[in-house]
C-alpha cells in the first residue's frame, strides 16, 4: 500500500510539473506574440510619421527659403532639415525600444546576429511598415494644397530597364546596410554620431549613385508611392523595389558576419534600440 501511494504521489507531481511547463510555454508564446504585435504597431506609426514629414520637407524648404529671402541653391537647407528630422526620429525611436521605418534594417541586424527579434516579429513588421508608408503618403498628398503639391515630388520612377534598375537598388541597399551594420555594431555607440555617419552615407549614395531608380533603398516607401501613382507595373515594382533591396540586404548581412562574425551577446541587444535610422 505504501509503495502504491508513493507511486501515485510521484505521478501526481509529474503531472503537475508537466502542466506547469505547458503553462509556461503557453505564456511565453503569448508574450512573444504580444511583443511582436506591439513592435509592428510602433513601426507602422513611425513609418506613417516619417513619410508625412518626408513629404512636407520640400514645402518646408521653400517656405524657409522665401522667409529668409534666400535665392541661391537651397540644398543646404534641405540637408539641415533632414539632419534635424533624423535626429528627432532617432531619439524617439530609441525611447520606444528601437522602432524603424525601413524593413531592410531589422532583417540586416537579425541576419548579422545582432537582433533579438523573432521571425514572427520580422514578418509582422513588414506589412505594418507598408501600411504606415501608404497611409502617410496618402494623407500628405491629400491634404497638401495644389499650389505646393509639385514640391512634394512624385516618388520613385524606373528610368532604366528592369535589370539595370534591379542591380542599382540591390547594390545601393547592399552598400547602405553594410555601412549601417559596421557603424552601429563596431564603430561607435554614440547615437548622434551614428546618425550623422549614416545620414552622410545615405545622402552620398543618393547624390552620387545612379538615378535610374530614385534611388529609394526602402521597399515600403516605394510601395506607398507606387500605390498612389501607379507609375510602374507590379512586376517592375516587386523586382526592383522589393526583391532587389532585400537581396542586397541579405548579402550585406552575410558578408558582415563572414568578416566580423556574430556580435558578443552583450552587444547583440543594443542595435535593436539604436539601429533603425535608415531613411
Amino acid at each position: 500500500m505504501f509503495l502504491q501511494r508513493l507511486l501515485l504521489v510521484e505521478k501526481s507531481d509529474a503531472a503537475e510539473d508537466r502542466e506547469g511547463q505547458n503553462l509556461m510555454i503557453s505564456t511565453k508564446t503569448m508574450g512573444g506574440v504580444d511583443q511582436a504585435l506591439k513592435v509592428a504597431v510602433v513601426d507602422g506609426i513611425f513609418t506613417f510619421m516619417w513619410n508625412v514629414v518626408s513629404c512636407y520637407l520640400g514645402v518646408a524648404v521653400f517656405v524657409i527659403g522665401e522667409y529668409m529671402d534666400y535665392k541661391d541653391d537651397r540644398t543646404p537647407i534641405m540637408y539641415a532639415l533632414i539632419l534635424v528630422v533624423s535626429l528627432v526620429f532617432m531619439e524617439a525611436s530609441f525611447s520606444v525600444g528601437g522602432a524603424t521605418w525601413n524593413p531592410t534594417g531589422p532583417l540586416a541586424f537579425w541576419l548579422a546576429g545582432a537582433s533579438e527579434d523573432s521571425i514572427l516579429a520580422l514578418l509582422l513588421r513588414l506589412p505594418a511598415m507598408a501600411l504606415g508608408a501608404l497611409g502617410g503618403i496618402f494623407i500628405s498628398t491629400s491634404l497638401m494644397p495644389s499650389t505646393y503639391r509639385p514640391m512634394m515630388g512624385s516618388g520613385p520612377q524606373l528610368k532604366a530597364d528592369l535589370f539595370t534598375g534591379a542591380l542599382t537598388e540591390g547594390a545601393m541597399s547592399f552598400a547602405l546596410n553594410l555601412i549601417v551594420l559596421y557603424v552601429v555594431i563596431r564603430l561607435t555607440s554614440n547615437r548622434v554620431l551614428q546618425t550623422l555617419i549614416i545620414l552622410v552615407s545615405v545622402l552620398t549614395l543618393i547624390q552620387q549613385g545612379p538615378k535610374s531608380t530614385g534611388p529609394v533603398m526602402n521597399p515600403t516607401d516605394a510601395f506607398g508611392w507606387a500605390c498612389l501613382n501607379r507609375t510602374h507595373s507590379p512586376a517592375e515594382h516587386l523586382v526592383v523595389y522589393w526583391l532587389s533591396p532585400f537581396l542586397g540586404t541579405i548579402a550585406a548581412a552575410l558578408l558582415y558576419r563572414r568578416i566580423f562574425g556574430s556580435p558578443p551577446a552583450r552587444e547583440a541587444a543594443a542595435p535593436s534600440k539604436e539601429k533603425q535610422k535608415i531613411s
